[in-house]
């Protein structure tokens, strides 16, 4: 989690989700837009794609992509059973005083300036936290005297909250629903029996005014046809995205299916469906979904929404505070290998063409650039690069240049098709114009950073390789220096400019023997949690200055998943994240060639470290919400238990450890207990 003083403004972007798809034609466009219809404003950018139109279009369309898509899903089928046989084991293999100011935490994000939901948020004198089925608000200063002040129980709208936005001023819950958009169907002549319409779920967006505690108040709601994929906010602007699956009945049945729907408070209670003449779609779109987009003003809650549809989909999002970036895999067939062969037949000589190799798949990452301005977003640039990307932390922009790391081949593969790690550099069209491939052959990627004029890589298979990457020259990627030690890291963090926070597993190797006893190979097994501080002052000699493991074999953190459940504050000297503790009891040494075991439960809540270039990581202590009966009463393995810490954030001098079931306020300095709140 960042953090920002009370009263501050929040700075943020507004990260649009946008569909990424193989399109191309469309050159450079100022943002503007004109009204539209039914769906609000209308990006000009917008009217330079293709409109659907029609249900004839929709069949002709949808018919492409299934036949596009089915050796895709052959040869993924084909990688991933491949993949499993090959690879085991891989992942190893009441407010202050008026005039007063303090300063608390914020969610932790990729990129200053742009905001993303968590499941907890602090306005700095309250915690807002999705509990079941609920959003609890609880006054959390002063830490002594904490009580919930309102409980929005949603189940009764049937709507499961999953994220929250919180500001000073408004509460937004987003969650799924189980209701069905009652869309009419087209009017025949005649009798006619019609299929089921699908029991999809909708997306819903609920807005609140929480200035009063006392009287929260509904202002309205937004919900979309479909499964929820993401929203972003920046001030009071809130976009929301929702996918809903197009029905691959439609090409054998003649009957027109309902277009996507939505509902927006503002402007009707009832669902209003999307005509086929406000659906656009992308040219050699290659897969059938329709992507629902909708942006609104909190600020005025009787403004109508602005939703728009396409026919297409995406992957992986980046945002700088001017661009999205959408990232989408695709997959390219190659021919068959072929040779003249010469044989005699029927008394003579033929020649045929035999294959030597059969067909093979590619895959390349699609980037599509969108300009952000104003909450609205027009299409900009397209660009390819070979292999697939990890995750949002893969992909960056600095100084007008988009990087982007990625992995080809297949850790299988003993081949020249095996696994490769690269980096590539793009320009504001986005042509590549630098390159640096084949790094690390045979491991992929676990972990990337891009911090500046450096990058910072990850890759594992056996042993964790962080390579430090210089990206000043655009034109230039070079390998400055690279580390290689046991273990990995999935998340990476900077500290400073010349030190990176690296969180993952430490690991072993086991040798193998055949049947002869003879050696075979080696694997290597993840073991306890690792925390490692990397010193890249010497770039070309980057060290692992200070590392701690916590605990041993099954020991795991949210943190090596989700960067949202970390909590790091430079200047308060503080590191903390929730970890569940997995310990050998009784230790032996390990025979050579037999697999390391699994630990038992010992523990699970929040780690607090105090964090230093001089002394590194110094535990300050260990929190939990679980009690001592509960302790005794575990077994080898633990559970989803609602005191199960899930995140950890700061309010003045009190660190607030948070789970479904407990609020804990210790005292940052010495971690004593200053109060707690049962959330029932």
């Amino acid at each position: 989690m960042a953090w920002r003083k009370k009263g501050g403004h929040v700075l943020s972007v507004l990260v649009l989700l946008l569909v990424a798809v193989q399109f191309s034609g469309i050159s450079s466009m100022a943002l503007s837009r004109s009204d539209g219809s039914g769906g609000g404003d209308v990006l000009k950018a917008d009217e330079n794609l293709p409109v659907l139109g029609s249900y004839a279009k929709l069949r002709e369309l949808v018919a492409q992509m299934q036949a596009n898509n089915a050796g895709n899903m052959r040869f993924m089928a084909k990688k991933e059973a491949q993949t499993q046989g090959a690879v085991q084991d891989q992942r190893a293999a009441a407010a202050p005083e008026a005039g007063g100011s303090w300063d608390f935490s914020t969610t932790n994000v990729q990129v200053q300036g742009v905001d993303e939901a968590d499941t907890v948020k602090t306005d700095g004198t309250h915690i807002y936290q999705v509990s079941g089925g609920r959003v609890v608000i609880s006054r959390a200063y002063p830490a002594d005297k904490m009580a919930v002040t309102a409980t929005l129980d949603l189940a009764a709208e049937d709507l499961t909250p999953q994220e929250l936005y919180v500001d000073e001023k408004y509460l937004v819950v987003i969650g799924a629903t189980g209701n069905t958009a009652p869309v009419p169907m087209p009017k025949r002549k005649g009798p006619a029996i019609y299929p089921p319409r699908p029991l999809d779920s909708t997306v819903k967006a609920v807005l609140y005014d929480v200035r009063n505690k006392a009287a929260i108040k509904k202002l309205r709601e937004l919900e979309l046809e479909g499964t929820y994929v993401s929203s972003r906010k920046v001030g009071p602007a809130l976009y929301l995205v929702a996918n809903r699956n197009v029905d691959f009945r439609i090409l054998k049945e003649e009957v027109e299916k309902p277009t996507p729907s939505y509902r927006d408070t503002a402007q009707q209670e009832e669902f209003i469906a999307l005509g086929y003449d406000e659906i656009r779609y992308f040219p050699d779109c290659p897969q059938p979904n329709y992507l629902l987009i909708a942006g609104l003003n909190l600020d005025k809650p009787q403004e109508k929404a602005a939703v728009a549809a396409y026919l297409g989909a995406g992957e992986t999002i980046y945002a700088s505070t001017e661009n999205l970036y959408v990232a989408l895999t695709s997959y390219e067939e190659t021919p068959a290998a072929v040779e003249q062969e010469t044989s005699p037949k029927a008394g003579a000589i033929v020649q045929e063409k035999v294959a030597v190799r059969p067909p093979d798949y590619i895959t390349n990452t699609l980037v599509y650039k969108f300009a952000l301005q104003n909450g609205r977003v027009a299409f900009e640039a397209k660009g390819q690069v070979p292999g697939t990307v990890l995750n949002q932390f893969s992909l960056d922009e600095h100084q007008g240049y988009f990087r982007i790391a990625t992995t080809t081949g297949d850790l299988w593969r003993t081949d020249e098709r095996t696994a490769k790690n690269n980096l590539y550099i793009l320009d504001t069209d986005l042509k590549v114009v630098g390159r640096l491939e084949g790094i690390a052959p045979g491991e992929r990627i676990y972990s990337v950073r891009f911090l500046g004029n450096r990058g910072y890589m990850v890759t594992f298979r056996k042993v964790d390789p962080l390579f430090v990457i210089d990206l000043k020259d655009p034109q230039k990627p070079q390998i400055l220096g690279a580390l290689k030690i046991p273990g990995y890291s999935d998340y990476l963090h900077p500290y400073d400019e010349n030190h990176i926070l690296g969180f993952g597993k430490d690991t072993v190797e086991v040798e193998r023997k055949d049947a002869q006893g003879r050696p075979a190979d080696t694997m290597a097994f993840y073991q306890g949690l690792k925390i490692a501080l990397f010193d890249v002052s010497d770039v070309s000699h980057p060290v692992e200055k200070f590392k701690e493991i916590i605990g041993d074999r099954g020991t795991d953190s949210e943190l090596l998943r989700n960067h949202k459940a970390l909590l790091f504050s430079k200047e308060k000297n503080l590191l903390a994240f929730p970890v569940t503790v997995m310990e050998i009891k009784n230790k032996k040494a390990v025979a050579p060639g037999e697999f390391p075991p699994h630990g038992e439960f010992t523990f699970q809540g929040a780690y607090v470290y105090n964090l230093s270039l001089e002394t590194g990581f110094s535990l300050k202590g260990r929190i939990t919400h679980l009690n001592a009966d509960e302790y005794l009463k575990a077994g080898r393995e633990w559970y989803a238990s609602n005191r199960n810490v899930e995140r950890i954030l700061y309010i003045g001098d009190n660190l607030y450890t948070i789970s479904r079931g407990l609020i804990k306020a210790n005292k940052i300095s010495d971690l004593a207990e200053v109060g707690s709140l049962a959330i029932q």
